[in-house]
């Protein structure tokens, strides 16, 4: 065939490959940080249903989403905590 492209696809090299696995660990630090930070809370805001709702983002959506999309729900995540710690303290 005359006029046909030849695709680079499906062939990662190894600087590409570096490059994923350090935004993989760093996406994965960032949750690890936002677990604590779920976990640290008072009784109080773990009795709020936003606490059951922040560990779904946390495990359940955030395993099934590609990496790309990690980093959203890690923001809806972080926000929904920070609306909790609110709670928590009472404003």
């Amino acid at each position: 065939m005359p006029n046909r492209q030849t695709s680079t696809g499906g062939t990662t090299g190894p600087a590409e490959r570096e490059n994923f696995r350090q935004r993989y660990d760093d996406v994965e630090k960032r949750r690890d940080a936002l677990l604590t930070r779920l976990n640290r809370l008072e009784t109080s805001a773990q009795a709020h249903p936003g606490h059951k709702r922040a560990l779904k983002l946390l495990n359940e959506t955030f395993r099934k989403a590609k990496l790309a999309q990690r980093l959203a729900v890690l923001q809806s995540a972080a926000w929904l905590i920070e609306v909790l710690e609110r709670i928590a303290i009472g404003l």
